[in-house]
């Protein structure tokens, strides 16, 4: 389903005006110097399915805040991720597409299962050849300052192996050792000392959207093995794609957000449930941090903002 501008004010009150600053809605405020940069997920389909369109408004966005970089959620060449270096995928679905000048800063790779079904080796090894194309290896962090003298840091994780059904199929997650990957990242979260942290995913771990008869939009697998990680470290912020639409929801203090329509997308036939939000239109996100607030935005590929929220840092 898509929720309408006035019910969504309705559900989440008054969007901040720091928040809707980081859409580009708004002028910055002088006194709150942020760290900004922009979000997409789902997206590599040759330009098709509004692709093209999505990417011209992530361009003209990412300029209005000055974003810094450009994090991609996943699924970043469909249906079957790339076959080798020279697949022409790299540039008919990202070179040729993403060019505005504000998205010519370094883009911060996760992979997704249906990058799973091609050669991830291919993209970790584009990281060689292309200088925005920023993916060291299957799951990393990186510290970034902020400019009001905190840091963030933010862990990318590879979240298909997790998902038990892949086991056998096209998604090859075969040698992949998530217990390595929890203890990594356990440990990360326990030594990292920055004033704030973002965890990203490619699949979500809850969602917006009650159970369908042949999908289940939460992720069981991740609930029981990523969530607890996350909430003994206290992270605040899960940001996902997979379901190729826009969600937020809310538990117990973590926000879990789907930002997964870089491209196709869907309006869901599931019933909202947790009180959550959620659109099925074309679009992506936004990120203003400083030490003591984030602010988030989704928006849509006409430059609306969808939702926007402040998370504060105590």
């Amino acid at each position: 389903m898509t929720v309408s501008r006035r019910n969504l004010l309705q559900t989440t009150g008054a969007a901040s005006a720091a928040a809707l600053s980081a859409a580009g809605a708004l002028p910055a405020e002088a006194d709150t110097p942020t760290l900004n940069f922009v979000l997409i997920g789902d997206w590599g389909r040759n330009g098709h399915d509004h692709q093209r369109d999505v990417a011209a408004q992530l361009g003209q966005t990412a300029a209005a805040i000055n974003s810094q970089f450009t994090i991609s959620m996943g699924d970043n060449f469909y249906e079957n991720g790339v076959d080798s270096l020279d697949d022409p995928q790299f540039q008919s679905s990202f070179e040729r597409i993403y060019t505005a000048p504000a998205l010519q800063s370094p883009w911060k790779i996760t992979i997704g299962n249906h990058d799973y079904r091609g050669n991830v080796q291919a993209q970790l090894d584009y990281a060689k050849t292309s200088p925005r194309w920023q993916f060291p290896a299957r799951y990393y962090a990186e510290t970034h300052a902020l400019p009001d003298g905190g840091s963030l840091d933010i862990f990318y994780l590879d979240t298909s192996p997790f998902i038990k059904k892949y086991a056998g199929t096209r998604v090859d997650i075969s040698g992949q050792d998530t217990g390595a990957q929890l203890a990594w990242l356990d440990a990360a979260l326990k030594n990292s000392t920055a004033t704030q942290k973002i965890v990203i995913g490619h699949h979500p771990i809850y969602t917006a959207l009650a159970p369908e008869p042949d999908y289940d939009h939460d992720q069981p697998d991740l609930i029981a093995r990523l969530d607890p990680v996350l909430r003994a470290h206290g992270i605040k912020l899960y940001i996902n794609g997979h379901d190729h639409n826009l969600q937020v929801v809310q538990l117990n203090g973590l926000t879990y957000v789907t930002n997964g329509a870089g491209s196709q997308t869907y309006n869901a036939t599931s019933a909202v449930i947790r009180g959550g939000f959620v659109s099925g239109n074309h679009g992506f996100m936004t990120i203003a941090i400083s030490s003591k607030k984030l602010d988030f935005a989704l928006i849509d590929m006409s430059g609306q903002t969808l939702y926007a929220q402040s998370l504060t840092n105590a």
